[in-house]
């Protein structure tokens, strides 16, 4: 469905952004002994995946972007479904979506920050 050649296949499958075929990450996003490590190039391009030191610092705007939109999509659930959930349950409901989905949420922030930078070069 989500055709190679598009960010949304590197962002989705967590592949290089400039070839779709190497892995991003050297593991999983749950494996919490090597959350957020990077392989240091590609093994299929040989993209250098760090232009410079601190170039992942950014990937904090991304992963606060994310934040906000989990907490506007239980306020529109709330809304939607008449669930009458008080703030307090709101922010609750929010926190432990936030907890749960930590090291996935780290994992994408990453790789949607990576994609903003780099570009998709086919084969």
């Amino acid at each position: 469905m989500i055709k190679k050649g598009t960010k949304l296949f590197s962002i989705l499958k967590f592949k290089c952004p400039t070839c779709h075929e190497g892995d991003f990450f050297l593991s999983y996003p749950y494996n919490l002994k090597k959350i957020g490590d990077l392989h240091a190039q590609c093994s299929k391009c040989c993209l250098k995946f760090s232009k410079e030191p601190g170039f992942y610092f950014g990937a904090m705007y991304v992963s606060y972007g994310l934040g906000i939109a989990i907490f506007v999509a239980v306020f529109v659930a709330n809304s939607i479904l008449n669930l009458d959930l008080s703030l307090f349950n709101m922010f609750m409901t929010v926190g432990v979506i936030l907890f749960a989905s930590t090291p996935y949420l780290f994992h994408l922030s990453k790789i949607i920050w990576a994609n903003i930078f780099f570009h998709y070069k086919g084969n």
